[in-house]
């Protein structure tokens, strides 16, 4: 019997980006009414926010844990927050910005998470999640995009 190999990490976080990619090419027609998902409002611009922000949190703890530092810790609960910006509609220039932003992210992890050898994935340096497991949490970040979904 044969297993399928684990999904790349590299993969888990460009995958998410694609998906999220995908979903806010439809959202230009919003209507500018948050969608309520669990006890949090989520608009274009916080979900784009929310992926961007968890890219770089968890690069960051990533950056730090392999030269061993520990982990800035972020004290902002922004998932939690809607600000006036995240209220704005989402245009066109918005969808290009973050093709930009979340596409350069992606391929930032993409390139780190490819630079490490296996037994560094699976054995990270410092307290928490292995990398490959942060890869995949990161992949979870589709659930600020799915809180809207397709808007065509």
């Amino acid at each position: 019997m044969t297993t399928n190999p684990p999904e790349a990490p590299a993969r888990a976080v460009t995958g998410m980006v694609e998906h999220v990619l995908a979903l806010a090419a439809t959202w230009t027609t919003w209507d500018g009414t948050p969608a309520h998902v669990d006890d949090r409002a989520y608009t274009p611009h916080k979900a784009i926010r929310r992926v961007a922000d968890h890219l770089v949190d968890h690069l960051a703890e990533l950056e730090a844990r392999l030269v061993g530092e520990v982990p800035q810790p972020d004290h902002w609960h922004a998932s939690a927050t809607t600000t006036e910006a995240d209220l704005a509609p989402f245009t066109q220039e918005d969808l290009e910005e973050a093709r930009s932003r979340l596409t350069r992210l992606a391929r930032i992890w993409a390139n780190r998470l490819d630079a490490l050898t296996e037994d560094q994935l699976d054995r990270s340096p410092g307290e928490g999640w292995t990398f490959r497991e942060l890869a995949l949490h990161l992949e979870e970040s589709t659930y600020y995009a799915d809180a809207l979904g397709d808007l065509s």
